[in-house]
């Protein structure tokens, strides 16, 4: 495969952030970046509306072969979450109604992928991006480039171009079990084909 378009989201009912990357060879290219702001919508079946439609549109714009979405994390708050959650799955309705693969990934593999830390701050992970992708900054919020990261995240795990079936076993043993690094520094001196 020369070329791949990866949409990535950063599901929210108040601002939902995306970002689209190609992939030539295996560089990743920054394509678009940006907010949908739901804020002005009252009625919350009116933003999920709104999500579908935008994400209808940037899918028949750019016309990406896979989407990775942040998976909701837990909170206290039961409604916000139950609100996420329709929010990431109205998107992923979005994708599936266009036939594209939706891959879910939590916002902790995500900033480890991105930054080598799962608890890398959102300036820690754009500032990673601007390096990844060869730009000077991103400017406008952070849920933008929270959607670019799980976009470059989904890169950075399916990189090889294997077929998923292959993708899963990678990385292990023939005894079946994961091998084990030490940090990220051990896993690139025994994976020195998988730096930038």
């Amino acid at each position: 495969m020369n070329q791949r378009i990866i949409l990535g989201i950063d599901p929210g009912t108040i601002v939902m952030g995306y970002g689209i990357i190609r992939i030539k060879g295996n560089e990743p290219e920054l394509l678009a970046l940006g907010v949908l702001k739901l804020d002005k919508f009252e009625e919350h079946h009116d933003r999920l509306k709104k999500i579908f439609e935008r994400t209808s549109a940037i899918i028949n714009e750019y016309k990406p072969e896979e989407m990775a979405i942040e998976a909701p994390f837990f909170g206290k708050n039961v409604q916000s979450m139950l609100k996420l959650g329709r929010a990431q799955g109205t998107a992923i309705a979005a994708a599936l109604n266009k036939s594209i693969e939706v891959v879910e990934y939590s916002p902790r593999k995500i900033k480890q992928s991105i930054t080598g830390n799962g608890s890398a701050s959102k300036e820690q992970v754009a500032a990673m991006l601007c390096t990844i992708l060869k730009q000077k900054s991103f400017t406008g919020p952070l849920d933008a480039t929270d959607g670019l990261a799980a976009a470059v995240c989904h890169f950075f795990q399916t990189r090889l171009g294997l077929p998923k079936s292959i993708q899963k076993i990678e990385g292990t043993k023939k005894t079946g079990r994961k091998k084990n690094y030490s940090g990220w520094e051990s896993f690139l001196s025994e994976n020195p084909d998988r730096k930038l």
